[in-house]
C-alpha cells in the first residue's frame, strides 16, 4: 500500500527535527532524485510504488547517474543541491529522508537495494549492517 505525501513528509519532518514541512520537503525531493539516479529496475520500481505518488515521481524520473558516488560523494551532491547545506546538514538531511524510506521500503527490497549501491549505505538508510 502506498504512503501518503503527508505521513511521509510528517516524518521526514519528524526523523530531521525540520522545524517546517517545507524544509522536509526539500529535502526529501533532493535525497530521492539523487536516489532514483543511482537505483535501476525493479528495485527502483517498487520503492517507488511503496512512496507517496510525488515521491515515486522524482525518485523514477531523474537521468542516471555517470557514476555511482560512493555515501561521502552522495551527501556532498546533496549539499550542492540544497541551498546553504554543509556535509554535516547533508548529512541529517540523508537520513532523515532515506530511512523513512527504508521503512516503507521493508528488510527484502532494502537488501536488493543496497547491493546495487556502493558499501557504506546501509548508514545512510539508518540500516548499518543489513547488506
Amino acid at each position: 500500500m502506498r504512503m501518503q505525501w503527508d505521513a511521509f513528509l510528517a516524518a521526514v519532518q519528524e526523523r530531521g527535527e525540520y522545524p517546517s514541512r517545507r524544509e522536509a520537503d526539500r529535502a526529501a525531493r533532493v535525497v530521492l532524485a539523487l536516489l532514483g539516479a543511482h537505483l535501476v529496475g525493479n528495485e527502483r520500481a517498487e520503492l517507488a510504488a511503496g512512496l507517496p505518488e510525488t515521491c515515486a515521481l522524482v525518485l523514477l524520473n531523474p537521468l542516471p547517474a555517470a557514476e555511482p558516488l560512493g555515501p561521502e560523494r552522495f551527501v556532498r551532491a546533496t549539499a550542492a543541491w540544497i541551498e546553504g547545506a554543509t556535509e554535516e546538514t547533508a548529512k541529517w538531511d540523508v537520513g532523515a529522508v532515506l530511512s523513512v524510506a527504508a521503512d516503507t521500503a521493508g528488510d527484502d527490497l532494502m537488501r536488493r537495494i543496497l547491493l546495487q549501491l556502493p558499501p557504506g549505505y546501509d548508514l545512510l538508510f539508518g540500516r548499518p549492517g543489513m547488506t
